[in-house]
């Protein structure tokens, strides 16, 4: 999942930053408002993180615009305006959630997985499909039981295809998702990732591909009466 930090203290948006990726999110910031808006208006992003005392632009006002594009994107605002009537301009606005500095990582981290659950309207921290689970709250990915050993970027790309389960996921969607905006678009890095997947997967089930390649489309991860597409 991608994610927007916008936090204009420099060593807490490093901190976070480095957390954060190392929860398996690619993460973009930005240090004042403008700046998020610009990164907002040329990304597509699951869940913005915003603080509100920012340079430029006050983070209200930021929220504000953001609504105006889009009703979908999670926003949670962390900031250390405790009072109730900040609160509510926050939510009332459009926020999804609010967080209170100072906060504990492990908190923010839970709430992060909470509102992108609701994004793809799963409930449940645990996915499954088939032989298949993934659990989102540990970030670990079993086959048939069994854990197997996955990087940060291939749990990541697993989940948005099981979130997008039965569902071509174009490589550029994919990419949009999983890294972050310094990416290129044009490396072999997704079609290496996806066959390792691919390859850790099969070494366990020893059948047919799970992940299939829709030829001029995309990927896609589907059950297996759905038939295949290549």
């Amino acid at each position: 999942m991608k994610l927007l930090l916008v936090e204009d203290e420099a060593v807490l948006s490093k901190i976070l930053s480095k957390g954060l990726k190392k929860s398996g999110y690619a993460v973009d910031t930005a240090f004042d408002g403008e700046e998020a808006l610009e990164l907002f208006e040329i990304n597509e992003y699951d869940l913005i993180i915003l603080d509100l005392n920012l340079p430029k632009m006050d983070g209200i006002e930021v929220l504000e615009q953001i609504r105006v594009q889009s009703e979908d994107v999670k926003i949670l605002i962390l900031s250390a305006r405790s009072a109730i009537h900040d609160k509510i301009a926050g939510l009332d606005r459009g926020a999804n959630d609010y967080l209170i500095k100072p906060f504990d990582f492990q908190e923010l981290d839970a709430r992060i997985r909470n509102l992108l659950r609701r994004t793809f309207s799963q409930k449940s921290t645990i996915m499954s499909l088939e032989k298949i689970t993934l659990d989102s709250s540990r970030k670990i990915v079993l086959v048939n039981g069994e854990i197997i050993p996955v990087t940060k970027k291939e749990y990541a790309i697993l989940e948005y295809l099981m979130l997008q389960q039965n569902k071509v996921v174009s490589s550029e969607e994919l990419i949009e998702h999983v890294w972050d905006s310094e990416a290129d678009l044009f490396s072999n890095s997704l079609k290496f990732h996806i066959h390792s997947l691919r390859k850790k997967i099969a070494d366990v089930l020893g059948e047919k591909e799970v992940i299939q390649t829709v030829r001029g489309q995309g990927y896609m991860i589907t059950e297996s009466d759905k038939g295949a597409y290549e």
